[in-house]
């Protein structure tokens, strides 16, 4: 039975120092077949360990409803197989550019704080997972060698008892391993985010002396250790592909290895944030201004890409690593299969955004203002919102105030234009009497700063010129709600390719990894065989999506697409 102890300067694993190098793979992000696979890329690349996310929201989607808990087991017993040592980072937040950071869109009470209405939640949460992994996986024999407490919590808040209050839950549920924090290279995030009695590591992507320098100040003594080595970073859609230099980031793995430090690479392998399960971002340096939606691509310019394969990355680190190691590292595995021919999705159905509501949505809601998604418990998603403008009464400008996130907007049946926050006013003027359509889609919830938590939907109001329109009727369909469209019932394609769930069928011979692309098609989810592989978007900069061989199936496949606004051509499958 190994014995893993925090000392004054190193790690300690039966008596002797050890250092951790691990690296960032998130088991919810890559699909379960292909676990053994990408942890083997880990070994591979000169790694010991892997450190995980655990995303609360993803495993209570409603107020005690757990699914799934025990994908955590089974990955950290993959993780054991593979012969990695494992670090658990359960949050509750858990930021990783996922739908609000984590955090169950349900969630009562002032959250990050040690108000009862939240802990008592999380309290219920930790019970669970906690009981479902401590037996077997984190004790004095397991894989697991350290678990966090929060994350980054510096660079949200400084309530002290809210961070005793979560490392002791952790020990009452039976977690005997080190506990350590992670935070931002800054005084003030350490300031906030650490716990007396608590290792403390930081957070960074360059200038590893200097970081360590300012934990030094904070901590004399203990093991040195970047939780998050950013040797990549995420893209947002709308925006630029973010690449990094493979050279440049293998010589700061270097420097932090040269201070004698422990190092977890976020991320080693990204993966891909499937069922609309991407977060967002608030711009500006604040984190207060326009609203960033990140791609399904979670790829991150890792050392080992979205398909598993070795980049220019892998081997700029795997020859630094090679240097710490006790003996020859193994070759990477062979890749997984890949498809072996392009194949043409034939669509065959279509079914309006409305007739899917009527079939799948929630109960239509009445009142006076606009309910947010909470409300209508809807987590991921789109909300149809109501409203009659009264008349007769001459043209006047129709605004939404307190949008999140975009509104696709119907007058009378036609298409009126598309509202944003920033652009919140139809350009085109409204008459009375008429009938207004709101089509709201949540982009993501905002997965980091001050702003996480907030609302999704119309926060504010209707206005029509400057009087609020009331008796409003909402009614919310759930992303979940599509994985089974068995009940809907499809018509013949429609003629101007207009938003609609669109079904398909693809004929596969030789399964295996690949690429979905959608030409002419603007914004929307897709589901393989029932699975949801995530947002695409036309604005880009990602540009097809990734279908995990295990999802493919020899000879015909189900396809679903869930359009919002309109459509060209067909969709095609190709290898990468």
């Amino acid at each position: 039975m190994s014995e893993f102890r925090v000392g004054d300067a190193d790690f300690v694993l039966d008596g002797r120092p050890v250092r951790l190098l691990s690296g960032a793979l998130h088991y919810f992000r890559v699909h379960e077949a292909l676990w053994g696979h990408r942890l083997a890329m880990l070994r591979a690349m000169g790694l010991n360990c892997v450190e995980t996310y655990v995303p609360w929201n993803l495993h209570e989607p409603r107020p005690g409803d757990f699914r799934d808990v025990a994908a955590l087991g089974r990955f950290l017993d993959a993780a054991r197989r593979a012969g990695l040592w494992a670090v658990v980072r359960p949050g509750p937040y858990i930021c990783a550019e996922w739908e609000n950071g984590g955090l169950p869109h349900w969630l009562p009470g002032r959250r990050r704080t040690s108000d009862e209405g939240f802990l008592g939640p999380v309290e219920r949460w930790f019970r669970r997972l906690l009981g479902e992994v401590v037996p077997r996986q984190i004790d004095r024999g397991g894989p697991v060698l350290l678990v966090q407490v929060e994350n980054e919590y510096g660079s949200y808040g400084s309530d002290a008892r809210y961070l005793e209050r979560l490392a002791g839950l952790l020990r009452a549920e039976g977690v005997t391993v080190p506990l350590v924090t992670s935070d931002g290279a800054e005084d003030h995030m350490l300031t906030g985010g650490s716990l007396p009695g608590v290792l403390a590591t930081v957070n960074f992507g360059s200038h590893a002396r200097g970081a360590f320098e300012t934990l030094r100040r904070h901590r004399g003594s203990g093991p040195l250790m970047c939780m998050e080595f950013w040797c990549g970073w995420f893209d947002h859609w709308g925006g630029e592909h973010t690449v990094r230099d493979a050279r440049e980031a293998a010589a700061t793995l270097r420097e932090i290895l040269e201070c004698g430090a422990s190092v977890n690479l976020y991320m080693a392998h990204g993966g891909t944030t499937f069922g609309g399960w991407a977060g967002a971002n608030r711009g500006g340096e604040l984190h207060e201004g326009p609203l960033e939606p990140d791609v399904t691509s979670y790829d991150y310019g890792a050392p080992v890409d979205e398909f598993g394969h070795p980049t220019e990355m892998f081997w700029c680190f795997r020859e630094v690593l090679a240097e710490y190691a006790d003996g020859p590292l193994p070759a990477p595995p062979a890749p997984p299969p890949a498809l072996a021919a392009p194949a043409e999705v034939a669509l065959t159905g279509w079914a309006s955004l409305a007739a899917v509501l009527d079939v799948l949505g929630g109960p239509q809601v009445s009142a006076p203002v606009p309910p947010t998604f909470e409300e209508l418990d809807v987590d991921r998603g789109v909300v149809r919102y109501e409203v009659g403008v009264p008349g007769p009464r001459r043209p006047y400008p129709l605004a939404v105030r307190g949008l999140r996130d975009l509104a696709v907007v119907y007058v009378d049946g036609r298409r009126a234009g598309t509202l944003t926050e920033e652009e919140d006013r139809l350009e085109e003027m409204v008459a009375g009497h008429a009938r207004v359509e709101l089509w709201v889609e949540s982009l993501g919830r905002v997965n980091y700063g001050p702003r996480t938590g907030e609302p999704k939907g119309i926060t504010g109001g209707l206005l029509h010129e400057r009087q609020y329109l009331h008796g409003v009727r909402a009614r919310g369909l759930r992303l979940d709600a599509l994985d089974d469209v068995t009940p809907v019932a499809f018509e013949a394609l429609p003629r101007d390719g207009g938003p609609g769930l669109y079904r398909g069928t693809v004929t596969v011979a030789g399964a295996g990894d690949a690429c979905l692309e959608l030409p002419g098609w603007t914004r929307g989810f897709v589901w393989v065989n029932g699975f949801n592989l995530g947002r695409y978007w036309s604005v880009g900069p990602q540009r097809s999506l990734y279908v995990p061989g295990p999802v493919l199936r020899e000879g015909v496949n189900d396809v679903w697409v869930l359009e919002f606004e309109e459509t060209a051509l067909g969709p095609r499958l190709r290898a990468r």
